[in-house]
């Protein structure tokens, strides 16, 4: 956060959050509960307070904001707030309320155009970041060449050539890493400063702008050295687009869909990369511009976004962070299918961030700290650090499960394995529509199986498809079974991966950090993330020369189940919980969530799944919705007493 005057830079705690944090003794327990909750336990802040305190809590909000002309909706929103489960006893409440409520389950999916809307503009800007991948793809069968450093043909089977194609390896190695290289040293690291002056859309459309230029100055480059800056260019607007949207998805979608349609991102990436293997196979009869064409044609999603991004509404939860809770509101009510639900999640919401600020203030941590002392309390909040590694652990293992080495060089290594160009290219062409078309099914059961659920049941099935992948190249070549097999593995292998690895690492770490931390905490995982991505774009290239393809698919296959074993032993589940809620789940200190994974969910898992024992509860390390149920009851029932 900038030094201005926001959300966690205002008045002292009781003068603005009322009841909330009413006595000494409370916020005690409240900061305990958010740095160590050894419980697992999940609450409303809401629950137990008086109907009398919280409509007067309701009034002094509304005051203090200017927004007395809604203080009815408000009024109504907080109860519901306060008893989730039991608006149906709400008497301030009439029909049309509770019906609106009600479809919050019995119709989740039955949301207003705009936020649709929204989430579209954030999936082109995904797609953006997949057509830029795979531009580079399909150039790497000519490019080379091209500029006169040929890593592969008939120039480096002469031994006398040797040394020079080495050299010419890591130079075509560092033209692919290199967008990867500036987001994980520079461009996510800006993302923070920038969204905290100008907003998410504001972010957004300067890395549309970026992302429309510099392809096209790729494709006009003549030598490696001006295609390196371009691509580098590049990585400003893949960086600003990597850290913003995923978190502007998070901020504007309600919790019960919010996996489904923050992972849009992931839907949207896998269907740029299907765009650009399209393109790359349009454009690989044109001669020596094929190269060039393929690498410029991806500034056609960004026009788009350019020209549409300042028609949605901006982050509710960055304008409350800006004091701007009238704007925030009005957001709201264009992301909300009803005012009511919008007055009760501006409510809620400020009810969980002054929640968050107890956090932030009584921990001993200056709420109006600068960049580098956010960053270091990344790693030095108990709360803020769990979430800092579970983010890394999701970003790193999407590196370590080998996907991109065939998202970046999957021509290359189809023509490894014996095919053409052409049909190097097609191959190319049917990874892209498995990667689109099996991200799918994550929609669906990301916010029912839940981010966790889907990483341990398919890096299992990952590990075995790329393993196998590899071991196909020991088929003879002129085998007809050699480039069908690898084709085979490496299709099933990206099946696994798209609902998966694929959605989840994006989407969690939009979600984890809290609102104080959520720049810097985005940046991060980006950064973690672009760094493995440039530390396998640079590598690989020598990698096939010295291992071979079989080589690298196991080494990457290997991988796999250590991110698996990292992803079951630190990774929380957030499925289902607004973003606030997620301080709780993040204060279970990392060795409690440990002990409960090991000899707890582990045992039970094997009783029911190996041994087949019917009956047998699961154990649960969250108390939530049967906590939230009975203090709601009681609160209502004292409320009508």
């Amino acid at each position: 956060m900038s030094d201005s005057k926001d959300a966690t830079t205002i008045e002292p705690a009781e003068e603005r959050r009322g009841s909330i944090f009413d006595n000494e003794e409370k916020r005690r327990q409240s900061v305990a509960e958010l740095t160590k909750n050894t419980e697992g336990e999940v609450r409303n802040p809401l629950i137990g307070i008086p109907k009398e305190q919280l409509l007067a809590d309701v009034e002094s909000f509304a005051k203090e904001h200017q927004l007395e002309d809604i203080q009815p909706l408000l009024v109504k929103g907080a109860l519901a707030a306060q008893s989730p489960h039991l608006f149906d006893e709400i008497d301030e409440l009439d029909e049309g309320d509770r019906t609106a409520l009600r479809e919050e389950v019995t119709h989740r999916w039955k949301l207003p155009r705009l936020l649709y809307i929204t989430i579209v503009l954030n999936s082109i800007a995904a797609a953006i970041q997949g057509w830029d991948q795979t531009g580079s793809n399909g150039a790497n069968l000519t490019f080379a060449q091209q500029f006169g450093i040929p890593d592969s043909g008939e120039f480096c089977d002469i031994p006398a050539n040797a040394s020079t194609c080495e050299k010419n390896s890591w130079i075509v190695g560092f033209v692919n890493s290199s967008p990867y290289i500036a987001i994980a040293l520079f461009c996510a690291w800006i993302s923070d400063p920038i969204n905290d002056l100008i907003g998410r859309r504001g972010t957004i459309f300067i890395a549309a702008i970026f992302s429309v230029l510099a392809p096209i100055g790729s494709g006009l480059t003549q030598h490696w050295g001006q295609l390196v800056a371009c691509r580098v260019l590049l990585g400003i607007g893949m960086g600003l687009k990597e850290v913003t949207v995923p978190v502007f998805s998070a901020e504007n979608v309600p919790a019960n869909v919010r996996g489904g349609l923050v992972m849009s991102w992931q839907i949207w990436t896998a269907f740029g990369i299907f765009l650009g293997t399209v393109a790359n196979l349009v454009v690989m009869n044109t001669g020596r511009i094929s190269w060039r064409l393929q690498l410029g044609s991806a500034f056609i999603p960004a026009v788009p976004l350019v020209l549409g991004i300042w028609f949605v509404p901006e982050s509710p939860r960055w304008l409350m962070k800006k004091r701007k809770y009238a704007k925030a509101y009005r957001s709201f009510l264009r992301l909300r299918n009803t005012p009511l639900q919008a007055a009760r999640d501006l409510y809620y919401t400020h009810a969980l961030l002054a929640q968050e600020e107890v956090l932030v203030r009584e921990a001993g941590l200056k709420p109006e700290s600068n960049f580098f002392t956010r960053f270091i309390e990344l790693f030095t909040i108990p709360r803020v650090r769990r979430a800092t590694q579970a983010s890394g652990i999701v970003m790193i293992g999407q590196q370590m499960c080998g996907i991109n080495i065939i998202a970046f060089y999957s021509s290359t290594i189809f023509r490894e394995g014996g095919a053409n160009d052409k049909t190097a290219l097609i191959a190319s062409f049917g990874f892209g529509l498995v990667n689109f078309v099996f991200a799918w099914p994550a929609v669906w059961t990301i916010d029912t199986f839940g981010r966790r659920g889907l990483l341990l049941f398919t890096f299992p099935n990952m590990f075995w498809t790329l393993l196998t992948a590899g071991m196909c190249y020991y088929i003879p070549k002129e085998s007809p079974a050699h480039m069908g097999l690898i084709a085979l593995f490496v299709y099933l292998f990206g099946a696994f991966y798209s609902p998966g690895e694929g959605p989840v690492p994006f989407t969690y770490s939009a979600e984890v950090f809290p609102l104080s931390h959520r720049e810097v905490g985005m940046s991060w995982a980006v950064a973690t993330n672009n760094f493995w991505a440039a530390v396998l774009s640079l590598t690989l290239p020598r990698m096939l020369k010295v291992m071979r393809p079989q080589g690298v698919f196991g080494f990457y296959a290997g991988l796999n189940v250590v991110a698996l074993v990292m992803i079951f032993l630190w990774m929380p589940e957030t499925k289902q919980r607004t973003l606030e809620e997620l301080d709780y789940i993040f204060a279970v200190p990392t060795r409690t969530h440990m002990n409960y994974q090991v000899k707890q969910n582990l045992p039970w898992w094997f009783k029911t799944y190996v041994l087949r024992r019917k009956g047998l509860k699961k154990p649960q390390l969250y108390k939530f919705d049967e906590e939230v149920v009975a203090h709601s009851k009681t609160a209502l029932s004292d409320t009508k007493a």
